[in-house]
């Protein structure tokens, strides 16, 4: 941001013709605009550690306020699509890998084509078959007062769902099929445990350490926001108001989002591994 072009006076004397340059030049030194980029970060973080976040240039309120109506809205939409794709995927991902003939194949040939469909398009063959076509679905936007927010978060979460359950569904099927050939599970099904016992309590476990750590690098999406669906569906989230932020050169707001991004993103890290030390008692040796 520092790099761009012009600054939020800049911006602001193109809106305003009163504004002259010492007019300018005063403000830009009362906002401390004209000091080097690191003491102007500096000051920032400063003031973030006394509980001052500032004010948002483009909507003229606390920052602080800004962020809430659009994490909620994220929250709604990409927890839910990622609840959906850990799901579903892990659960394709066993599936295949207890049947490899059968369902492998199949399975491996959906994540292929999840993987290669591109968000945008997706979501916009959703909306012309559901929205437009059919009419069943709200194309886009969000729920007002009396209208069924689960009718406007339909097309969003399958979009996001569909980009993400591959992952999923890949590393579940590789993690069972190397669980599921070794000794301990031979020994297992040697002392005469019923299958779904062989699967459920002694492999997937050692399997789902993977998959815990994909969970981990995806909360950071939880609440950066995805841009290009909130885009398409007209949505208001986090990677929408980063975006505009950062365009719009509101230092404050991009900042505070960031910095809440990379928190959330550095706590699930931490959860991610301690849940593995509690799912793989290997972890916890020495």
């Amino acid at each position: 941001m520092g790099l761009m072009p012009g600054d939020p006076l800049d911006l602001a004397m193109l809106s305003d013709p009163a504004l002259t340059a010492a007019d300018v030049e005063r403000l830009r030194a009362l906002h401390g605009l004209d000091r080097p980029l690191h003491e102007r970060y500096l000051a920032w973080a400063g003031a973030v550690l006394r509980w001052e976040f500032g004010f948002s240039r483009l909507y003229a309120v606390p920052a602080a306020t800004i962020l809430w109506p659009a994490l909620t809205g994220t929250l709604a939409l990409v927890g839910s699509a990622l609840l959906i794709a850990a799901v579903a995927g892990t659960a394709l991902g066993v599936l295949a890998a207890i049947r490899p003939r059968g369902v492998a194949p199949l399975t491996d040939a959906l994540a292929v084509l999840l993987q290669s469909t591109p968000t945008f398009w997706l979501g916009i063959v959703l909306i012309i078959v559901f929205a437009v076509t059919l009419g069943w679905l709200p194309a886009g936007g969000a729920a007002e007062e009396g209208q069924s927010a689960l009718r406007f978060l339909a097309l969003p979460v399958i979009t996001l769902a569909a980009a993400n359950t591959a992952a999923y569904l890949r590393h579940a099927m590789a993690g069972m099929q190397g669980e599921l050939r070794r000794d301990y599970i031979r020994t297992a099904r040697m002392k005469g445990l019923p299958e779904r016992a062989v699967i459920w309590r002694h492999a997937f476990p050692n399997a789902a350490i993977p998959i815990v750590t994909i969970a981990a690098l995806d909360a950071g999406a939880l609440v950066s926001g995805a841009l290009v669906t909130e885009t398409i569906f007209a949505r208001p989230g986090m990677g929408k108001l980063i975006y505009d932020s950062i365009m719009g050169n509101d230092y404050n707001l991009a900042l505070l989002a960031l910095l809440l991004a990379a928190l959330v993103a550095m706590l699930a890290t931490l959860a991610a591994d301690m849940a593995q030390r509690l799912i793989d008692p290997r972890l916890r040796e020495g």
